[in-house]
C-alpha cells in the first residue's frame, strides 16, 4: 500500500517520515500521576519517543519496533509504565503501525474527540501519563469492530516470561486460559506453539487480504501448491497447465484461532461449489483447496466440510479439494500482500453472514 494511502488509514496526511498530528489541546489532569519534568523525560526517552508522546508526532509507519511484534506479552505506556494493551488482543491491520481490539485495562486510557486536520477522529491517550498513543477507528474485526491504532513509540513490550517480575502477573491469567502460561518448553517454542495450514479458493490476491485481518493468524504469504511443475511461477500457473493452485499459506495460533474457525472462515470467503473458478477467474488454478499439515488437520477438515455441506448455506455440493501439503513455491514479491499495496485492486471475495446453527461454520466474533 502506497505511504500516502497508508497514512489516510490512520487519519494521517502525508508529510515527511515522520508525520505530524495535532493532538488534542486540552490539559491533562495529572493529579494521580507525577508525571517527570520536561527535562527528565528527554533524558529518559529517545527524540522520536518525546516527539510522539509529548508532542503528538507520528512516527512512520512499517518502519516501527512493534508493528510486526508478534510475541505474547502486553504492552505499557512507555512514559508511566500503565498497562494499556495485550497481544492476545492484537491482529494484523495492514498499516504498519501496532494495532489493537480493545485496551487490556479500559480504564487506563482516555479518548477525546480530535477535530484537526479537517477531519473527526478519536484520539487516544493513556489516563495517567497523558502521553499521546494513536487513534482509535471503527473498522476493525469481531467483535468490538474496533481498531486501536497505537504508536509503537508511546509504547514498552513486556514479554510473557517478564510480566510478573516486572509488576504485571496480575494479567498473566488470560494468557494462562490461552494456553501459553505457565511457559513450558513447548510454549516456549513459537515453532510448537504455531500451526500452518495452506488454503486455496480462487485468486489468492483477495483470500490473502481477509486471512491476514482474522484475530490468531500470525502471517501469511501467497504461492503456488498442488501442481506438478517445480520453482513454479506465475507466468506458468496462470496458464493452467500446471495443476498448481493459487494458495495462500496461513500461520496461526491454535490458542487464539482453532483450526475449526478458520475453516469457518475459509467457507464463507470464497464459493466452494464451483470447480475450478471463483467469480471471473476461471481456470484449475482457482479450485477450493485445503492442503492439511497433519493428520489431525485433515480429520477437522473433512468433519467441517462435511458439516457445511450439511447446513445447505451453499446450494450444490462441495468441490473443496482436501489434501496433504505439497511443495510450496512462494509467488513473486508484487503478489504478496497485493491489495494492502493496492486497496482499490481487483478481488472477488468477500466474507459472508456466518451459519447459526452450524458451530464449525461460524466466525469466532
Amino acid at each position: 500500500m502506497r505511504l500516502a494511502t497508508i497514512a489516510l488509514l490512520m487519519g494521517l496526511p502525508l508529510m515527511n517520515a515522520l508525520t505530524r498530528t495535532a493532538c488534542s489541546q486540552e490539559d491533562q489532569n495529572m493529579d494521580s500521576y507525577h508525571k517527570p519534568s520536561d527535562a527528565e523525560l528527554k533524558k529518559k526517552l529517545t527524540s522520536l519517543e518525546y516527539a510522539v508522546t509529548q508532542r503528538c508526532e507520528t512516527e512512520p509507519p512499517f518502519h516501527n519496533k512493534y508493528w510486526d511484534n508478534h510475541a505474547p506479552g502486553i504492552y505499557v505506556d512507555i512514559v508511566s509504565g500503565e498497562p494499556l494493551f495485550s497481544s492476545l488482543d492484537k491482529y494484523d491491520s495492514g498499516t504498519g503501525w501496532p494495532s489493537f481490539t480493545q485496551p487490556l485495562v479500559p480504564q487506563n486510557i482516555i479518548e477525546k474527540k480530535d477535530l484537526t486536520l479537517g477531519m473527526v477522529r478519536t484520539e487516544v491517550l493513556s489516563k495517567d501519563a497523558g502521553s499521546h498513543l494513536g487513534h482509535v477507528f471503527p473498522d476493525g474485526p469481531g467483535p468490538s469492530g474496533l481498531r486501536y491504532c497505537m504508536n509503537s513509540a508511546s509504547l514498552r513490550f513486556i514479554p510473557l516470561a517478564d510480566m510478573e517480575k516486572e509488576g504485571y502477573g496480575k494479567y498473566l491469567p488470560a494468557f494462562e486460559k490461552a494456553g501459553l502460561w505457565p511457559i513450558t518448553a513447548k510454549t516456549n517454542s513459537k515453532k510448537d506453539s504455531l500451526e500452518t495450514v495452506d488454503l486455496a479458493g480462487g485468486c489468492f490476491w483477495g483470500m490473502q487480504e481477509i486471512l491476514r485481518k482474522i484475530p490468531g493468524v500470525v502471517r501469511t504469504e501467497v504461492g503456488y501448491e498442488g501442481g506438478h511443475t517445480p520453482n513454479a511461477t506465475y507466468e506458468e500457473v496462470h496458464t493452467g497447465n500446471t495443476g498448481h493452485a493459487e494458495t495462500v499459506r496461513v500461520v496461526f495460533n491454535p490458542h487464539k484461532l482453532s483450526f475449526s474457525e478458520l475453516l469457518g472462515y475459509f467457507f464463507r470467503m470464497h464459493d466452494p461449489t464451483t470447480p475450478n473458478q471463483q467469480g471471473n477467474d476461471v481456470g484449475t488454478q482457482y479450485r477450493s483447496a485445503i492442503f492439511y499439515h497433519s493428520e489431525k488437520q485433515r480429520e477437522i477438515a473433512e468433519k467441517v466440510k462435511k458439516e457445511v455441506e450439511e447446513s445447505h448455506e451453499w446450494p450444490h455440493k462441495l468441490t473443496t479439494e482436501i489434501a496433504p501439503a505439497g511443495p510450496f513455491w512462494k509467488a513473486e514479491d508484487y503478489h504478496q500482500d497485493y491489495l494492502v499495496k493496492h486497496p482499490h485492486g481487483y478481488t472477488c471475495h468477500f466474507l459472508r453472514a456466518p451459519v447459526k446453527d452450524y458451530p464449525q461454520f461460524k466466525s469466532p466474533e
